[in-house]
């Protein structure tokens, strides 16, 4: 087989239209870098079978290693299988094993439902190819070498199945033609900074002078939640880079060391939640403009019930007053959309549930409803702790969306900085 470069050719027409998110071409990427194999580009593409030929055809002349998702089903549109048999010159056969196991999963499934002619198709196959087998589902992977190396693997679309089939089948084959190379990638999250200000932090070169075994590379990633710093080496060894890795991001961390909370996928809202339980903590929450996000974050933490206690969602005056015991004179005064309204929602939510600590939030999320003096991005977040209160005001930015994620990302920094052992 080719060399250490693969191109991915994801096929499907909701793809394009946008009905579907293409999660697999990320999954994929990942897993092909721990094997030291290096994603080199994305196709998309219609399931016309010109396109799907086209795109194929070029993807093999660039590096001769491509793997295809979707349109491998029954159906008339699933054309991935002919049009990529033609490119290598292959007719398409019939063979028995597959439809054999295809019928045998029906009836297992389905014992009472006739097998549909039009699954008969999915036993089609390229002449000469290695079947791979799919322990999820029924349509079979192929995968298609020809005399000079090259390779067309085809797995399912649906993701289930893609996963499956790559962990079982694929990526056991690829790795006996894998070099001892890896690609390795480690992220910094950050959050309460936003990129340029970072960059501005950390330099023009802040890796220049760390001792590495191998060469890492930084890529900023901003969002609504923060501005990632993902460390990438590639083609190392695995102990090499990971040796790499380790020693840039502590490089980077000596510089924004305020700002990080957390590496790679974990979310702000679990290290806060271990925080609290280092503290020995409770937590409750009162929501106006995000309409209980705050609380959804923290319970998708597994676990989070020790800490979490409950929330309010008080998006009507009506409700701050009677359930939170926010003084009539205070949102007359200073309007719902205020220091003070947010630092006496905090107070009541966390008399109300008992903890010992509370987050407020309330604030203008938009469209509509924002004033010169308080704009639409306008919001006020305060913390009551044993320690005492702390009431902020922010001027978020972004859509309606994005206004509520980052409101939940600076609330969750609030209480983070506050229990941070000093």
């Amino acid at each position: 087989m080719k060399g250490s470069k693969v191109e991915l050719v994801t096929i499907g027409d909701e793809l394009l239209l946008g009905f579907t998110v293409n999660s697999n071409a990320a999954y994929i990427s990942r897993e092909l870098g721990k094997i030291g194999l290096e994603m080199v580009r994305h196709t998309t593409v219609s399931d016309k079978a010109s396109e799907i030929r086209a795109a194929v055809h070029e993807a093999l002349t660039r590096t001769g290693a491509v793997i295809t998702t979707g349109g491998l089903g029954p159906t008339s549109d699933d054309l991935t299988k002919p049009a990529i048999a033609e490119l290598f010159g292959r007719r398409m056969v019939f063979d028995q094993a597959v439809f054999d196991g295809i019928a045998k999963r029906w009836a297992s499934l389905f014992p009472s439902r006739p097998f549909p002619s039009t699954n008969r198709g999915q036993a089609e196959i390229p002449e000469g190819a290695t079947i791979l087998v799919n322990r999820h589902g029924s349509a079979p992977g192929i995968l298609l070498e020809d005399a000079d190396g090259r390779f067309v693997a085809m797995l399912p679309g649906v993701p289930r199945e893609m996963r499956g089939m790559l962990g079982e089948e694929l990526l056991k084959i690829l790795k006996r033609g894998a070099a001892d190379r890896v690609v390795l990638s480690k992220t910094i999250r950050t959050t309460g900074i936003g990129e340029s200000a970072l960059a501005e932090v950390l330099g023009t070169d802040p890796l220049g002078d760390v001792r590495v075994d191998a060469p890492v590379s930084l890529a900023f990633l901003p969002s609504a939640y923060g501005a990632d710093l993902r460390l990438t080496v590639r083609g190392a060894s695995r102990s090499a880079a990971e040796r790499s890795l380790d020693a840039a991001a502590l490089k980077l961390r000596e510089h924004i060391a305020p700002y990080v909370y957390a590496e790679d996928d974990t979310d702000l809202a679990a290290a806060v939640l271990d925080l609290c339980r280092a503290r020995r903590a409770t937590l409750a929450v009162a929501e106006s403009c995000t309409g209980g996000m705050l609380g959804q974050r923290l319970t998708s933490v597994a676990g989070s019930s020790d800490v979490f206690f409950g929330g309010v969602i008080a998006y009507q005056n009506e409700i701050k007053r009677g359930l939170l015991d926010v003084r009539t004179t205070t949102l007359e005064t200073h309007g719902a959309v205020s220091v003070e309204v947010a630092a006496e929602m905090a107070s009541g939510v966390r008399r109300r549930l008992g903890t010992t600590a509370a987050v407020a939030i309330t604030g203008i999320a938009g469209p509509g409803g924002g004033t010169p003096e308080k704009p639409v991005g306008f919001v006020c977040i305060a913390l009551d702790l044993d320690a005492g209160q702390t009431s902020k005001a922010f001027r978020m930015i972004g859509d309606r969306e994005e206004i509520r994620i980052r409101s939940t990302q600076a609330a969750l920094d609030m209480l983070r900085r506050a229990l941070q052992p000093v």
